[in-house]
């Protein structure tokens, strides 16, 4: 009898302790202190080493580089009259920026550090964000704010770039989907979610209306390994995660009422990384399935 009474209370001591310690998801806390990025922070990304990085950090015009302990740094500078937005990086731990006031995506050496430029297109308003497929090509997005209207463009990885649709609202957020087949775009003001079939040469076809809201805008968006969306509500304050068929699964509270793009890395790509631009600092919140982009470079 006593050792069944010592049997079921270490079952209840292990239930509790495990319920006690176990990992909370989808609950953001801060990993930056308020202040160090500019109202400019944006477009974060994760190396391999779990490091964050996001544009304009302590001042305009540069790319921070914070530790998963949240310490943060300059990395990198950019020339005079560049500002970044959206980064990525490729299977080779490069990494890509868009220069929005020269209309260029740039290219930053993993090994060198050398800044060069992939590829400058006069006919973009700005590029913002970028997306990458397996094959390592960008998308890239490119509102015009002033007038409500949007591009969306394609750089192969040789810098080749390519017109895909100069007909859309103001395009922000960009992500293309793990089987590399679909490639979503939102529009902020006009609060649509898009998919576009890609083709194998690159081009999009097939446009469909995959999510609209009627409050609040979008800003960016990144897919996690599951292909589920994850889209920042810029002036709600939230991250909401739609499934490949436009479903609500869930949706974040990130602290603070601007969120502006997020990426996902840590040690096995389950932390969401946002930049937020009320408190000009990134939270972090962990997630059920590992990022597509981190999946992608391992």
């Amino acid at each position: 009898m006593k050792n069944r009474i010592r049997s079921i209370a270490s079952v209840t001591f292990l239930l509790f302790f495990t319920e006690a310690f176990a990992e909370e998801l989808f609950k953001a806390t801060p990993l930056t202190k308020p202040g160090e990025f500019t109202k400019g922070i944006e477009g974060p990304a994760c190396d391999k080493a779990g490091n964050v990085f996001a544009v304009n950090f302590k001042e305009q015009g540069t790319i921070g580089r914070v530790s998963p302990d949240g310490k943060g740094e300059v990395f990198l500078t950019l020339p005079e009259g560049s500002t970044g937005n959206g980064i990525r990086f490729d299977k080779k731990g490069n990494m890509f920026i868009a220069d929005y006031p020269k209309h260029n995506v740039m290219r930053v050496d993993a090994k060198t550090k050398k800044l060069t430029v992939l590829a400058h297109e006069p006919r973009m308003n700005q590029p913002n964000d970028l997306a990458i497929d397996a094959k390592g090509n960008l998308y890239a997005s490119d509102p015009s704010w002033a007038k409500g209207t949007g591009q969306l463009w394609r750089i192969s990885k040789k810098g080749k770039v390519k017109l895909l649709a100069d007909d859309m609202g103001t395009t922000n957020g960009i992500e293309v989907s793990p089987d590399g087949k679909t490639l979503y775009v939102n529009e902020s003001k006009q609060r649509n979610i898009w998919a576009f079939s890609i083709k194998k040469d690159g081009s999009v076809e097939k446009k469909h209306l995959l999510k609209k809201f009627e409050d609040h805008g979008f800003d960016g968006m990144r897919c996690d390994a599951k292909g589920n969306l994850y889209v920042t509500r810029h002036g709600k304050g939230t991250v909401i995660i739609l499934s490949p068929e436009g479903k609500v699964l869930k949706e974040v509270d990130v602290l603070g009422a601007m969120p502006s793009n997020l990426c996902f890395g840590g040690p096995d790509g389950r932390t969401v990384y946002v930049t937020e631009v009320e408190h000009t600092r990134i939270v972090q919140f962990r997630v059920e399935h590992p990022g597509l982009s981190w999946t992608m470079n391992q």
